[in-house]
């Protein structure tokens, strides 16, 4: 079988690492549009405990990821000046491109080495593959070029957000929500190195358009929020990468493959980036896939065989990333409330966790929560 992988991301390169290291004379391409240091944004999040996952199956990738993130056990929200620790919520963080690196040395250690720098304008370039995958992201060519079939859908929420570095080391992943003569402003801010961390600063509709955001430089723009986040930053910079003025699109398809073509990670869903699943969703998604390829002989057996195991599992976290985001479509009205309401409201925003499963995760909270409460 001759397999084309669109996309050299971390689903596209673990996918080509997999099937290669479960097959090692397996004909196989992964094409890249881009160069192999390109990534936008700065840290990539991981909820506690998140790579599990390889364990099991793939120590090698474990241990070569692991030594490489910054790893902490609480979460911390600031509201109106007060800050509220919620205890034993965990989450480890490793930088994009380090971790993208991490993941085209896995790669190449079985013999993948994809072509960069080449773009496919159409599938009918590859109609000699017997296989195409599309892991090639929200703007997949895959997923538009079948759109019809798959059954896709684009949304794009409201709030607009920027994604931004900082020299400013966080403790902690933390949140900061700001009231602005602009209204209301939150920041998203974890440490994905020792000296370098994530700060995502995110506004409303028409916050964004009070402060004029969408006529004003990227350098201005940042100036803004700089002033806006001082006590945050503590003087630390921001600093860009093409940190530019975004509406997070919810990608939905009623199909996951049709034909010879099938999708994967954020070609095929979004998970919002409040929750720190999105990487290791597209992960998962190509242990499945190859774990299929690897027990069907037809190929359509082992694509439909794919979305049986995988879809279900896969709609309970998008539905709780969905829930997450819709909470921050609202942060605004939810910063009304006292502040250890407000950070109940936020750690139940995704419905998965609620206050007898928090009373044993996070005491400390739980006990400030109902002593304010009272």
């Amino acid at each position: 079988m001759r397999i084309a992988i669109l996309g050299a991301g971390p689903a596209g390169l673990y996918l080509a690492y997999l099937i290669k290291r479960r097959a090692p004379d397996a004909d196989l391409a992964v094409i890249e549009q881009n160069a192999p240091d390109a990534t936008f944004g700065f840290g990539v999040v991981f909820s506690d405990r998140a790579l599990e996952f390889l364990r099991a199956d793939d120590e090698g990738t474990y241990a070569a990821i692991l030594p490489h993130m910054e790893i902490w056990h609480d979460l911390a929200l600031t509201v109106r000046g007060e800050r509220v620790v919620i205890d034993g919520i965990g989450f480890s963080a490793i930088g994009r491109l380090q971790l993208l690196q991490l993941l085209q040395a896995r790669a190449a250690s079985v013999g993948v080495a994809p072509i960069y720098r080449r773009a496919v304008t159409s599938l009918d370039e590859l109609v000699s593959y017997d296989l195409v995958v599309g892991a090639d992201g929200v703007n997949s060519l895959a997923r538009r070029s079948l759109a019809k079939e798959f059954g896709a859908g684009v949304h794009l929420l409201t709030n607009r957000f920027a994604w931004f570095g900082t020299s400013k080391r966080f403790a902690t992943l933390s949140h900061s929500f700001v009231e602005t003569e602009f209204g209301a402003f939150n920041a998203h801010h974890y440490r994905y190195a020792p000296a370098a961390s994530t700060f995502i600063v995110e506004v409303g509709a028409q916050t964004f358009a009070r402060a004029g955001f969408a006529d004003m430089s990227d350098a201005d723009a940042r100036a803004v929020c700089e002033r806006v986040f001082a006590a945050t930053l503590e003087s630390h910079p921001l600093i860009s990468n093409n940190s530019i003025w975004r509406q997070f699109p919810i990608v939905r398809n009623e199909h996951w493959w049709h034909g010879n073509c099938v999708l994967l990670g954020d070609a095929l869903h979004t998970a919002h980036f409040s929750i720190g699943s999105g990487t290791r969703l597209a992960m998962e998604d190509a242990i499945a896939l190859d774990a299929a390829l690897a027990a069907q002989r037809d190929l359509r057996d082992a694509l439909a065989a794919y979305e049986a195991a995988r879809r279900p599992i896969l709609e309970k976290l998008v539905a709780g990333a969905n829930g997450s985001a819709e909470w921050y479509e609202h942060f605004a009205d939810h910063m009304r409330l006292a502040p250890a309401e407000f950070a109940m409201s936020y750690i139940t925003r995704s419905g998965r966790i609620d206050l007898e499963r928090l009373r044993k995760l996070s005491p400390k909270f739980v006990t400030r929560y109902e002593r304010e409460r009272a």
